[in-house]
C-alpha cells in the first residue's frame, strides 16, 4: 500500500472504439478495462481517484457504479479537444495530494505494484523528479506521475497542447525505469489483444 498521498485522474473521455465498443468496456479476462484500472488504484492505496468522462458517459457510469463513492466523477464538456482537456478536467477536481497519476483508462493492463513503484521512486528519490515514466526498451510507456509542482503548469496548457510539452521541459526532473512491455501498448486489433491476454497472465515483477 501507498504511504505517499497520490491521486489519480483516469482518463475515460474521448471516443475511443474497439470493434464499435467503448474501448474501457472491453473485456481482458474476464473484467472490463475499466475495471481493471479502477480496481488496480484501489488495491495500491491512491488516496483519490477521479475518473473523467465525456462521450456517452452512461454506459460507463453503470459498469463502475460499484465504485461511486469511493472514485469521483468529472465531465469534460471539451473532451474533443484532446487528453490535456481531459487531464485537467481531472486535476481541478483533485483536492489534497502531493502527486497526481495520468492514467490514459483505454490501456488495457494496469498493476497496483507498478503504481506504488512509482510514487515509491517519486518519494524516495534523492533528486526529488517532478515526473516519473515507465519505459520499455527505450520508449516511454503509461502511466505517468506529476507531482504537484506541476500542477499549474499542466492547468495553464492549451487544450491544444500536448500534455508532453511539460514532459519536455522538464526532462531533467524526469525519472524513468525499465517496465514490462504492457506499459506500451494501446490495443488496437485483436492481435494486440491476445498479446496482452498473454501478458496479463504471465507478469513477473508487476
Amino acid at each position: 500500500m501507498l504511504i505517499v498521498n497520490v491521486g489519480a485522474v483516469v482518463l475515460a473521455a474521448d471516443k475511443s472504439e474497439y470493434i464499435g465498443q467503448n474501448k474501457r468496456l472491453v473485456r481482458l479476462n474476464g473484467k472490463t478495462i475499466i475495471e481493471t484500472n479502477l480496481d488496480a488504484l484501489a488495491a495500491a492505496g491512491v488516496n483519490e481517484q477521479i475518473v473523467v468522462l465525456g462521450y456517452e458517459p452512461g454506459e460507463i457510469i453503470e459498469v463502475i457504479r460499484p465504485w461511486l463513492g469511493k472514485v469521483k466523477i468529472a465531465l469534460d464538456l471539451a473532451y474533443e479537444e484532446g487528453m490535456t482537456s481531459s487531464f485537467q478536467t481531472g486535476l481541478i477536481v483533485l483536492s489534497n495530494v502531493n502527486a497526481a497519476f495520468l492514467i490514459q483508462g483505454d490501456y488495457p493492463i494496469l498493476n497496483p505494484n507498478l503504481i506504488i513503484e512509482m510514487a515509491q521512486l517519486m518519494e524516495n528519490n534523492k533528486d526529488e523528479p517532478l515526473i516519473v515514466s515507465p519505459i520499455h526498451r527505450g520508449e516511454k510507456g503509461h502511466p505517468l506521475l506529476f507531482r504537484k509542482k506541476l500542477f499549474g503548469e499542466l492547468l495553464s496548457l492549451k487544450t491544444s497542447q500536448p500534455i508532453y510539452d511539460v514532459v519536455k521541459a522538464h526532462t531533467d526532473k524526469l525519472l524513468t525505469f525499465e517496465a514490462p512491455e504492457w506499459t506500451i501498448i494501446d490495443a488496437n486489433t485483436p492481435q494486440d489483444y491476445a498479446r496482452l491476454e498473454g501478458l496479463a497472465k504471465t507478469q513477473k515483477r508487476f
